[in-house]
């Protein structure tokens, strides 16, 4: 399948490793060589706002961001926690029907 859309994927190369071996147990060392999070990778509601939907039964890739709370103030970064958000690769998807 190609697929035409770009994320704005701002993680780490931590989190980015994380799903790639998730890739790689379910569907191979060559697939996870194709994991690219600006292009194959994304949230159940990222692939709805590029028109295609996730097929039903699939399991989520899990990962994570780190959100940062900021001070109104000064804007200084007074806290920073990790978030779980869930992932589905390409080969999880089907373009939406019309």
């Amino acid at each position: 399948m190609t697929i035409s859309v770009k994320s704005n994927w701002t993680g780490s190369e931590n989190t980015s490793d994380l799903v790639r071996k998730q890739i790689a147990q379910r569907w191979g060392e060559d697939e996870a060589k194709r994991y690219n999070p600006f292009v194959n990778c994304f949230t159940f509601n990222g692939w709805l706002k590029n028109g295609y939907v996730v097929r039903k039964d699939e399991k989520a890739l899990k990962s994570f961001i780190i959100v940062e709370k900021k001070d109104k103030k000064t804007g200084a970064v007074i806290e920073r926690r990790p978030k779980t958000i869930y992932l589905f690769y390409e080969r999880q998807v089907e373009p939406q029907q019309a």
